[in-house]
């Protein structure tokens, strides 16, 4: 289990960093609601590449949209030591059962890293 006085970062890659921004704030609203320390942005996929080679963030979260460069962007997390997972669908839904999802996803693949 990582440590809840250690701020985690998370990055979630979209196609054009839109529709990922919503759930980054949606989700890291839900994730501090429930005690968690964890800040989430998001970005598009060119941007995407180079914050991953620069390994600012604990986790890099692929969003359904950009799942095509999912392996491209996997690569990338491999060579810099960081994980890289995609975003099931469900879990891609600004509703509130989506931010839920997305929110156990995030706690799942910080506590598998």
């Amino acid at each position: 289990m990582f440590g809840v006085n250690v701020m985690k970062k998370v990055l979630i890659i979209c196609a054009q960093g839109m529709s990922s921004a919503l759930m980054a704030k949606k989700t890291t609203e839900y994730l501090k609601s429930k005690g968690h320390d964890i800040e989430i942005e998001a970005t598009y996929v060119q941007e995407g590449g180079r914050r991953i080679e620069k390994g600012d963030y604990d986790l890099y979260l692929v969003s359904p949209q950009a799942k095509i460069y999912y392996q491209k962007l996997k690569e990338a997390g491999d060579r810099a030591g960081k994980p890289v997972a995609n975003i099931y669908p469900q879990a891609y839904v600004p509703i509130p059962t989506g931010i839920e999802k997305l929110g156990e996803l995030v706690l799942q693949e910080l506590e598998k890293n």
